[in-house]
């Protein structure tokens, strides 16, 4: 690991004030120390938020807001979160281990990085690391990478449970610059696909920090589901994930939520899918159909086919255990 300086900041405006190209943001640091171990990351301060942040979990006109420095175990364990975003629970509680959800950040969750093999290892070629040397999954190992919304520049997948759960309910990140002015982005706008920039992860602002992130009041606290298909039952990231939310009226769908991760290089939305589920009834014959509807438009690799099939299945029981799970 690279020698760095360590720098303390006790609020928002002093932690922006001290980030520049050579600094990172750290809080938790789960991803990132590893990243500094592996030589990906090698910045010359570490600028520390945890004491300028907010760890608190609050109710709002609007909805909740989560603190950016919320711990995952906190966020999932919490009354409001429960009750309002249950979804958000099942998703953190679906991912890594107790210990890691302790330390991990609700803000850094959001900026963490792939863990595609080809970008941990400085040895191999991976243009998200090294902007140009190429992708080297794209046409070698790729059981693990990305059915969907993937360039012939990068072709991994976005990491995060939590992160499906927020998209799929809409959620906004909240960030503050050095103007300390706040700013809202819209949680499908905040991470990026590849295209031809794979070294870019998501929309921050350079000069930025992640205060906080909203989550709407939504009508799929009583049907939802997380379902996660991975290698191993647990500190496994997934092959495919669904979130999936149901507002109902009876047994007709008033109107519905399903998000992926494991797919994308971000997490993914699927749209069509959730406009066709609208207004039908919650039967098995439907929630078959959305899924077909879902994976007509992924795009495979030569080494992960197999990820379609299960991408169907998983969106099939995510629909029908928001029925049936509570």
């Amino acid at each position: 690991m690279k020698p760095f300086k360590f720098q303390k900041t006790k609020s928002v405006s002093e932690a922006v004030a001290g980030k520049n190209e050579h600094s990172r943001f750290v809080a938790g640091g789960t991803n990132l120390v590893d990243l500094m171990k592996k030589h990906i990351s090698e910045p010359d301060v570490l600028v520390d938020v945890t004491a300028g942040l907010s760890s608190t979990i609050t109710q709002t006109t609007s909805g909740l807001r989560i603190g950016a420095m919320a711990r995952n175990s906190a966020v999932a364990n919490d009354v409001l979160v429960k009750q309002q975003a249950p979804l958000i629970s099942k998703a953190i509680l679906a991912g890594a281990s107790p210990q890691i959800r302790n330390m991990a950040s609700t803000g850094g969750n959001l900026l963490q990085r792939t863990r595609c093999p080809y970008f941990y290892d400085i040895s191999l070629p991976c243009n998200k690391r090294k902007e140009g040397s190429g992708c080297g999954a794209l046409e070698s190992e790729n059981r693990t990478s990305a059915i969907i919304g993937h360039s012939e520049h990068c072709v991994a997948v976005h990491p995060s449970d939590m992160c499906v759960a927020m998209s799929a309910l809409d959620a906004n990140v909240i960030v503050t610059g050095k103007d300390s002015k706040e700013a809202t982005i819209p949680f499908k706008d905040f991470h990026r696909l590849p295209g031809d920039n794979a070294e870019l992860d998501n929309t921050l602002p350079a000069d930025a920090v992640i205060t906080a992130v909203d989550i709407p009041k939504n009508k799929f606290s009583d049907n939802n589901a997380y379902v996660k298909v991975r290698d191993r039952d647990s500190y496994a990231f997934a092959l495919i994930s669904v979130a999936a939310g149901l507002q109902l009226e009876g047994n007709r769908i008033v109107d519905a939520r399903l998000a992926s991760g494991g797919v994308a290089h971000k997490p993914w939305r699927w749209y069509e899918a959730e406009k066709f589920l609208a207004g039908k009834e919650a039967i098995q014959k439907i929630f078959s159909e959305a899924a077909e509807i879902a994976i007509a438009d992924t795009k495979p690799l030569a080494g992960n086919k197999f990820k379609v099939p299960m991408l169907k299945g998983a969106i099939e029981v995510a629909l029908q255990n928001c029925l049936t799970i509570k």
